[in-house]
């Protein structure tokens, strides 16, 4: 599951990020920092308006227009898959992610020290969803 690091995917991401007026901002990179962290088989790119993140899929996608925060939106690729239609199993002990489908979940962040506070979690789970993707 070696994905090649594509440097201008990484150079989109980051003009998207230095132009982006968002008042979360900051949280918004250091939560890319961590899922870029999390695995080095991880790629980013520019996918839906916003930074997304891949293996051989696309596993996690920013939702910009999150109110009081940061959501980070995992899900396994852009179409539904029929081997997720029961439900994939994440270890989740610090309860960070909201089922939103069998496929798709959402983390959500309201400020920095949440975002510190979940760091090592959200990394563990990060690792967690890729084992499916």
């Amino acid at each position: 599951m070696n994905v090649r690091k594509d440097v201008a995917s990484t150079a989109g991401v980051e003009a998207f990020l230095a132009a982006l007026d968002h008042p979360s901002r900051a949280e918004i990179v250091a939560l890319r920092d961590i899922i870029l962290g999390a695995d080095p088989s991880i790629a980013e790119g520019i996918k839906w308006n916003a930074p997304s993140f891949r293996t051989r899929e696309w596993f996690a996608t920013f939702q910009l227009r999150a109110k009081g925060g940061v959501q980070v939106i995992l899900h396994l690729g852009a179409k539904r898959r029929a081997d997720a239609a029961g439900g994939i199993a994440i270890a989740d002990p610090q309860s960070l992610l909201e089922w939103l489908a069998p496929d798709r979940a959402s983390a959500r962040f309201r400020d920095m020290a949440d975002v510190d506070a979940k760091r090592t979690a959200f990394a563990s789970v990060v690792r967690a969803w890729i084992e499916h993707v």
